[in-house]
């Protein structure tokens, strides 16, 4: 039995990008024989965390600690040298190449490639593991379950003594699921360490040692291999949800959710039913969705980001072709309508793309504003610009709007994210919009925007539109919602309505919990 010891140490590591706080004084030890559960929704910093573990990024503040030593870990290929390997949660396999060469890629290149002695340490590592490997298959070949085990092969190859798995479980079948327990038990009991990244609160306690939570950067608690065994699965996993979803009574920013603009016998300004998108190899798709909007409505989606959120909104506006089901917009059939004909009946769509979908950099502000009436009147007339009007009507939405910008002029891609935002804003909200649908509206911008924009979507459900919030901060989705329905693997699994107990039956179901 070998005696368990930290390989990793984080002491106080903190972690700032521009506007926002990545990780803050995080502390956190990884030992060896221990599977390491990280939780923690979107942007709690798991993802930031991990960039500094195997070297992709350095911390601002704090320090790590190899084998007791302090040591900047300064690139992939020292992490690697230190015994570190991460498999990421999108696969970074050569798909045209066989297994063995993948594993044989990153060798020194001036060497003939050692084809024996892989076979010799391939056969060692998946007989002491208890796995197959063809090494001589093309990875396009292998099923997911098969590849990411190449991947971890990999990192074994490489004599990884900490091994990190990013949300290795999200294309995995249950069987898959399954099997990759059993591999990271046997890895464990080998003496290597594990660290885990899961949004699945089930695999966590099912195959965790011990769990740690992260919320805004903060690690906020924290259940040892004691406790994990003495509360059991359903008591942990309960304990895990409070520490994730629990209420931050020390946020002075927090906003409440005050009451609905909608009225409730209203006919629906938008029905959406049974509403489907073919699944792809990178998403979800959707499955029979179907939900209403009132008029003056703020109807929140809730759910960890790559469940079907930006399918969903994209199938709304008409950018996605739907494989079934319908919508309407006030009782009138739109799906048959384009992404221009659907914007004219009313329906509008605030992308989380802001930079690369929204806007072009290039641009000046004032052509940003009617890049979806691009050669419609009154700003364009046989095919040619009417500059005067552009302009006339641009700097009418600035003044309302409050852009921030040199001139009208100015490109866009110059402006602050909160300036390029409101440029959004107003092309979405100005001249006959009647449902509108935000799809992360405040990711990345700074306090004093994120409380501008949520205003304003406030100030337009006040006006009688309907509201669609997509988003991944549940804080959010609290102060600003009248109901929050909540998709998992593209399927709404609960809708309710928020109320002062609600805050946990959504965490519960983001996770895949039952309320």
């Amino acid at each position: 039995m070998i005696e368990p010891h930290d390989i990793v140490v984080l002491e106080g590591v903190t972690k700032r990008f521009p506007g926002v706080v990545a990780n803050d004084s995080v502390d956190l030890r990884i030992r060896s024989g221990e599977v390491h559960v990280l939780l923690g929704e979107n942007g709690a910093g798991k993802s930031t965390l991990i960039g500094m573990l195997s070297g992709l990024q350095q911390p601002d503040e704090g320090r790590i600690l190899v084998d007791g030593k302090p040591t900047p870990i300064t690139s992939p290929r020292h992490a690697l040298s230190l015994g570190i390997g991460t498999v990421f949660q999108h696969m970074m396999l050569v798909p045209s190449l066989t297994v063995a060469e993948n594993l044989l890629l990153g060798g020194p290149w001036w060497q003939r490639p050692k084809i024996g002695q892989l076979e010799a340490r391939v056969a060692e590592i998946t007989r002491s593991l208890n796995i197959s490997v063809r090494l001589h298959a093309r990875v396009s070949e292998l099923s997911l379950g098969e590849q990411q085990q190449v991947e971890i092969l990999r990192a074994m190859v490489r004599n990884s003594r900490l091994l990190i798995l990013d949300e290795s479980t999200s294309m995995l079948t249950p069987q898959g699921i399954e099997e990759l327990g059993a591999l990271m038990r046997r890895l464990v009991e080998q003496g290597l360490a594990i660290v885990f990244i899961t949004h699945k609160l089930r695999e966590a306690a099912a195959f965790g040692d011990r769990i740690s939570v992260l919320k805004l950067g903060r690690k906020v608690g924290e259940i040892t291999p004691p406790r994990l065994k003495f509360l059991g699965e359903q008591a942990a996993i309960a304990e895990i949800v409070e520490m994730m979803f629990g209420r931050q009574t020390d946020d002075p920013e927090e906003e409440r959710h005050t009451g609905t603009f909608a009225k409730l016998d209203a006919t629906p300004l938008l029905q959406v039913r049974d509403l489907s998108v073919a699944p792809r190899p990178d998403s979800p798709g959707l499955s029979s969705v179907s939900f209403d909007i009132r008029p003056g409505e703020i109807v929140g989606i809730a759910g960890i980001d790559g469940n079907g959120q930006k399918q969903l909104a994209e199938a709304l506006s008409g950018q996605l072709a739907t494989s079934g089901g319908s919508v309407s917009l006030d009782g009138r059939p739109i799906d048959a309508m384009d992404v221009g004909q659907r914007r004219a009946a009313g329906l509008r769509y605030l992308t989380d793309d802001r930079l690369g979908e929204g806007t072009v950099g290039a641009f000046p502000v004032s052509i940003n504003f009617f890049l979806k009436q691009v050669g419609e009147d009154p700003f364009w007339r046989h095919g040619f610009e009417r500059r005067g009007e552009i302009d006339a009507r641009a700097g009418e939405l600035v003044r309302a709007y409050d852009v921030r910008t040199p001139s009208i002029g100015t490109p866009i891609g110059r402006l602050s994210g909160g300036n390029i935002q409101k440029v959004l804003l107003a092309r979405e909200l100005a001249d006959g919009a009647r449902v509108v649908i935000f799809n992360k509206p405040t990711y990345g911008l700074d306090l004093a925007n994120t409380l501008a924009t949520r205003q304003r979507i406030r100030d337009t459900a006040a006006r009688g539109l309907a509201i669609l919030l997509i988003s991944t901060d549940l804080e959010e989705l609290l102060s600003m919602c009248d109901r929050i329905a909540v998709i998992a693997n593209g399927r709404l699994v609960g809708d309710v309505q928020n109320e002062d107990d609600v805050r946990t039956t959504v965490g519960r179901m983001m996770v895949g919990v039952a309320a």
